[in-house]
């Protein structure tokens, strides 16, 4: 089913993960079994990365998305980068999915590799968006940033690129992580202002240890409130309470998201069924 549908059908908020491939240095089977109880939670969709740091071919991203739906009956969504790809590329990927029965892909331009040109055919991810559509029948996602890509000289840049994005093609939108709710509404203002009305869901990445956060918002520039640092000071030293601790923090905010009427909940798993059974558990009745 394509996510557009299961935004449109449903009469509460959508609860997705993401997932991501194990190290090219791994066997691709080395993450099954993790997936297969990631599964079991029965989220409306799961999202697979194209690797950390925009690394990585296509190909196991999606052997893992049609593994998550063709084997263990889920909807999932294909991340495909472009920064990197040709024309040819992308229209080769694009006929792996089909032949795979993915109809779903989250459109992203993907990070910078040091050493790596980028190829000249694909600027933005709204011009990814823009071939894909007229291309195929994909049903497309996008990124969003509620506190402005890193690249961007502004909110209004920001907010532009974004609306051109859809207006390119993509029909629903997933936000990069955040940890203070007030961040997030902001920018659903910003958005409804500039014109921007398709799903948006509010990406929350429960924190499982102190490393793992540094590296996260170093990479898309998250602030941190003062409330969640002392939460990583107090419990540093303690890594079952400060897992405990980040399931806590992440789940009071979802409840808060959905008490504020959000379109959706995307959990950065982080490939952890303990993490997404027990966020699952807490808010499944609320949405």
């Amino acid at each position: 089913m394509k996510i557009n549908n299961i935004f449109n059908k449903s009469d509460r908020a959508i609860l997705s993960f993401e997932v991501f491939p194990p190290k090219k240095t791994s066997p691709i089977e080395s993450v099954y079994s993790k997936l297969e109880e990631i599964c079991a939670l029965k989220p409306d969709f799961i999202s697979v990365t194209y690797g950390a740091g925009g690394t990585g071919g296509h190909s196991r991203t999606c052997e893992i998305a049609s593994k998550i739906k063709n084997d263990f009956g889920v909807e999932s969504v294909a991340h495909l980068t472009c920064v990197n790809s040709t024309k040819a590329d992308i229209d080769s990927t694009l006929e792996d999915f089909k032949a795979h029965n993915i109809e779903n892909i989250l459109a992203l331009r993907g990070d910078y590799v040091d050493g790596v040109e980028p190829k000249k055919d694909f600027i933005y991810a709204s011009d990814l968006c823009e071939y894909i559509k007229s291309h195929s029948d994909f049903d497309l996602g996008g990124a969003c940033y509620p506190e402005v890509h890193l690249e961007a000289k502004d909110e209004v840049e920001d907010i532009l690129n974004l609306r051109k994005k859809v207006e390119a093609g993509a029909e629903h939108l997933i936000s990069q992580l955040f940890f203070d709710n007030s961040v997030f509404y902001r920018f659903l203002e910003r958005a409804k202002i500039a014109g921007i009305n398709v799903p948006i869901e509010a990406g929350i990445m429960p924190v499982t240890n102190k490393s793992q956060i540094e590296r996260m918002v170093s990479m898309c520039g998250a602030s941190l409130p003062s409330k969640f640092v002392k939460i990583m000071q107090k419990y540093d030293s303690k890594p079952d309470a400060l897992r405990d601790a980040g399931i806590a923090y992440a789940v009071e905010q979802i409840v808060d998201l959905l008490a504020n009427g959000v379109d959706g909940i995307h959990l950065y798993t982080m490939n952890n069924p303990y993490v997404a059974r027990k966020i699952s558990e807490a808010v499944v009745s609320l949405l």
